[in-house]
C-alpha cells in the first residue's frame, strides 16, 4: 500500500484514493508493506532504489546509513506491539530525496498513526520533508518515553512486593513465578526500547552531519533537541536495565531463602524427633528385663522421656538463636 501526503493550509492531507503516480506537491510517500510492483513504480518515478525487506534487516552501518544519488537512506529499528505480552522489533527505512520523505515499513506502529492524526490538524508539521522526519522520530521517542515510564512504575511495584515486610512477604512468596514473569517482560521492553533509541540516535547524527539535505536553523535545533532526548532516555533505559537485573537477582535470592527455610524446618523436626525415636526403639526391644517394663507407670515414664528429649533440643536451639 502506498500513502501519499501533500501539504495544505490545515496540515498534511492523505490523497485518497492514491493516484497512479506521485504528484509534484507530495511531501511524504509512505510505503506500508509494499508489493513488488509498488516498489518498482516508486523507484521509477522518484529515481531511487528502495531497500528490500531483507536489505533493511542488515545490521552493518554501511547498509543502514548511506548516501546514494543525492538521497539519504536511513534504516532504524523500532519497537512495536509494546502493549502486548510479546513486543517485537521491526525495521523502518527513511529516505530523504528531492524535498520528499519516503518511508518503507512492514509494520504499522502506534507512533506513525499518532503522527498522521496530529499532522492532519497542524500545518507546521508538514513544512518540509526534514520536518516530517523530525515529527515522526519525535513521535517514536515519545512512545518509548511512555513505555519506559510504565516499566519504571512496574519495577517500583515489583520492588515493593519483593521487599515487603515479613508478614506480607509470606503471602507474596507464593507468587514469585508471577514476579519473575513480570520482571522478564520489563526487561524485554527495556532492551527493545534501548535498541530503538540507539538506532534513532545514529539516524539523527547521520542527518545532522550530511551536507546533502539543507536544514534551516529551527530544524537543526529540533534535531539537536531530539538527540539530547535520545541520550537522556538511553541513560534512563540503562538505569532500568540495571534495576531489572537487581530485582531478578533479589527474587532468586528470596526463592533460595524460602527453600532454605523449608529445608531448615524439616531438619529441625528431624532433630526433635530423633531422641524420642531412640527412646521408642529402646523400650521396643524384645528383652525380658527392661526398666519400668512391668510397672504400671512405665508407659507414662517412657512418654515423659520422649517429650523431654524433644523439648530439650528445642530449648537449646532457641537459646542459641537458631530458631
Amino acid at each position: 500500500m502506498i500513502n501519499l501526503f501533500v501539504k495544505q493550509a490545515q496540515g498534511l492531507k492523505r490523497l485518497d484514493p492514491s493516484p497512479a503516480t506521485v504528484p509534484d506537491d507530495c511531501i511524504w510517500v509512505d510505503l506500508v508493506e509494499p508489493s513488488a510492483d509498488e516498489e518498482r513504480m516508486i523507484e521509477q518515478v522518484l529515481a531511487i532504489d528502495v531497500p528490500t525487506r531483507e536489505e533493511m534487516k542488515e545490521i552493518e552501518a554501511s547498509s543502514r546509513l548511506y548516501e546514494e544519488h543525492g538521497a539519504l537512506f536511513m534504516t532504524a529499528t523500532l519497537a512495536t506491539k509494546l502493549d502486548t505480552d510479546l513486543p517485537e522489533s521491526a525495521q523502518v527505512t527513511f529516505i530523504l530525496a528531492k524535498n520528499r520523505l519516503i518511508t518503507n515499513r512492514y509494520v504499522d506502529p502506534l507512533p506513525f498513526r499518532r503522527f498522521i492524526a496530529y499532522a492532519e490538524r497542524h500545518p507546521s508539521t508538514g513544512a518540509s520533508a526534514p520536518v516530517v522526519l523530525a515529527g515522526l522520530i519525535e513521535s517514536v521517542i515519545n512512545r518509548i518515553a511512555d513505555v519506559l515510564e510504565r516499566v519504571g512504575t512496574d519495577l517500583d511495584a515489583l520492588s515493593a512486593e519483593i521487599f515487603a515486610p515479613p508478614r506480607k512477604r509470606r503471602a507474596a512468596s507464593r507468587n514469585f513465578r508471577l514476579v519473575l514473569d513480570r520482571i522478564g517482560q520489563s526487561g524485554d521492553l527495556t532492551s527493545k526500547a534501548r535498541e530503538s533509541l540507539v538506532s534513532l540516535g545514529r539516524v539523527l547524527a547521520f542527518v545532522q552531519q550530511s551536507p546533502l539535505i539543507p536544514l534551516d536553523r529551527e530544524t537543526k535545533d529540533r534535531f539537536r533537541s531530539l538527540s539530547r532526548d535520545v541520550l537522556a532516555l538511553s541513560d534512563h533505559s540503562s538505569f532500568l536495565g540495571n534495576k531489572t537485573t537487581f530485582l531478578l537477582e533479589a527474587t532468586l535470592g528470596m526463592i533460595n531463602i524460602d527453600q532454605n527455610n523449608i529445608i531448615k524446618i524439616f531438619s529441625v523436626v528431624t532433630v526433635f524427633m530423633l531422641p524420642p525415636s531412640v527412646i521408642v526403639g529402646w523400650f521396643g526391644m524384645n528383652f525380658q528385663h527392661l526398666p519400668w517394663l512391668s510397672t504400671t507407670h512405665g508407659p507414662l515414664i517412657a512418654l515423659g522421656l520422649m517429650v523431654l528429649s524433644a523439648l530439650l533440643p528445642f530449648a537449646i536451639f532457641k537459646r542459641l538463636g537458631w530458631l
